[in-house]
């Protein structure tokens, strides 16, 4: 028989874990904070374009931009996204995205993108992707390299910089309504277990 005085522990060891550590998990995972990245490179000609590839682990929203452009110090660049050769956005001038970008810097948003592997690619003004398929390639590439420094940019300057920097953000994509809805169901759930087992102890 039970000492009724023996004090019974509030949560057995293999009981479920206290409703407010899986709430702060919950918040936790909710206010995730931003992964920034960047990165800083060179064309040596009019018609190179610059492939970068980054990985996404869980699903993001994306923020990217360039702070390159200087007012005419180096090229006026356009940023693309691609997944698996197909194209996501295509961006010439967005100045309005992040602090230090000036007129004809690049920046976009994407938000909701799914985990996986993605390709930043980095062209000077017009050199546009010929299309949305990465294999169909660019507007100049069948043009003869001329030095960026001895290039004139459309809209531009002559002899600019060949410098570019792409800065980015990704930030945990936000639950969905409907996730929230299931969320908030398993924690009604959690914490009536949890008095139940109060109540038995």
């Amino acid at each position: 028989m039970t000492n009724p005085y023996t004090p019974r522990p509030r949560f057995p060891a293999a009981g479920i874990p206290a409703l407010r550590t899986i709430c702060a998990g919950i918040l936790l995972c909710a206010a995730a904070a931003a992964n920034a990245d960047s990165y800083s490179g060179q064309l040596a000609w009019h018609n190179d374009v610059i492939h970068h590839t980054f990985t996404i682990g869980q699903a993001s929203d994306l923020v990217a931009w360039t702070d390159s452009y200087l007012d005419g110090q180096n090229f006026d660049p356009i940023v693309a996204v691609w997944r698996d050769g197909a194209q996501l956005a295509q961006v010439d001038d967005n100045p309005f995205v992040a602090p230090g970008q000036t007129v004809f810097d690049s920046g976009l948003q994407l938000y909701g993108l799914a985990p996986g592997t993605y390709l930043f690619t980095i062209a000077a003004y017009d050199n546009f992707a010929n299309g949305t398929a990465l294999a169909s390639g660019f507007l100049f590439d069948q043009q003869a390299p001329v030095p960026l420094a001895q290039w004139c940019q459309p809209f531009s300057t002559c002899d600019m910089g060949p410098h570019v920097a792409l800065n980015w953000t990704l930030t945990p994509a936000v639950p969905e309504p409907s996730a929230w809805a299931l969320l908030a169901a398993g924690g009604v759930f959690l914490g009536a277990a949890a008095r139940r087992r109060r109540r038995a102890a």
